[in-house]
């Protein structure tokens, strides 16, 4: 069986779980997407029929349907040890567990091996704990003021009205979800170039003129979106956000273009290395783009300018 056909079953019983005692804040809600935004083999279509579900609550009739399409979904050992692989990383990823989620953790183990319905309440307590974790971290994060709903908007939004010596809002040359969006590309791209931790000027120079190559934004606004995006972006970045956030400001044709644009920051300096074609790798699974499309990108880099 396709590896999506238990991830994606997986993935709606623990919304459900999420959703057990028929509240989530709006932060949490965040934090879920975050968790399930990088479990692996899901198209942008599946992350779609996903958000259905994310984005209000589950009726007790509806997680009885997801728990059964679950258990119909874990046919085999591998099924099954796919299941318990992909909730121990999610639970996991943003740090430790308790005595007592561990102690969930194994009970759900053993319910899933025995594709058990109790999974159920076990998993609702479980889940908890990771999202709680992730909302914490983002709260803590460095400079969260200004950072996701403000930094993205306002500081690169202040630093191009300032560098391009504006005066009133309405003279910016480009819309505030334009702005959004570009820094959030200009975090992925600082990610690709900060690989050999160092940006150089010709990676510099080569994440510049991509964002006018891709998106047709001006010389000196490029210029100002890299250099605070490796200036104050690449430093204790969440990327589980970062890789979200801009999946959800874009169309699949902005994300193929974008790798385009990985590719030439990478090549900045005449060289592709094995580090940041892995680096882009990462990136495209992350922005639910196809093996196929990341391999059609890479071979638009000359073989003797590549790794591999």
């Amino acid at each position: 069986m396709p590896e999506d056909q238990v991830i994606m079953p997986l993935a709606k019983v623990i919304i459900a779980a999420a959703w057990a005692d028929g509240e989530l804040t709006h932060d949490e809600i965040n934090s879920l997407k975050d968790l399930l935004f990088h479990m692996p083999d899901m198209t942008a279509r599946d992350w779609a029929k996903l958000e259905m579900y994310i984005d209000s609550p589950v009726d007790d009739a509806e997680r009885e349907r997801l728990i059964a399409d679950l258990q119909s979904a874990m046919v085999s050992k591998r099924d099954k040890e796919l299941a318990v692989t992909e909730l121990d990383q999610m639970v996991h990823a943003d740090g430790e567990l308790t005595s007592e989620e561990e102690a969930v953790v194994e009970e759900i183990r053993t319910a899933i091996e025995d594709v058990d319905t109790g999974i159920f309440g076990g998993m609702g307590r479980l889940v908890r704990g990771p999202v709680s974790r992730r909302s914490q971290k983002v709260a803590n994060a460095p400079n969260r003021e200004l950072y996701f709903e403000d930094f993205m908007s306002n500081r690169i939004y202040y630093n191009i009205r300032l560098r391009l010596d504006l005066v009133n809002e309405e003279d910016l040359p480009m819309s505030e979800a334009e702005l959004r969006k570009f820094s959030l590309a200009g975090g992925l791209m600082a990610r690709v170039a900060y690989v050999n931790r160092d940006a150089s000027k010709a990676e510099y120079d080569s994440m510049r003129n991509a964002l006018g190559k891709c998106w047709q934004i001006g010389d000196e606004e490029a210029a100002v979106v890299v250099e605070v995006a490796v200036s104050e972006i690449s430093k204790d970045l969440d990327y589980y956000r970062l890789s979200r956030e801009f999946f959800g400001s874009t169309t699949e044709a902005e994300r193929l273009c974008f790798l385009d644009v990985l590719f030439a920051v990478a090549d900045g300096d005449g060289r592709v290395s094995y580090e940041e074609i892995e680096e882009i790798r990462m990136i495209a699974n992350m922005l639910k783009l196809t093996h196929k499309q990341f391999i059609d990108a890479k071979l638009k880099i000359p073989p003797d300018r590549r790794a591999g």
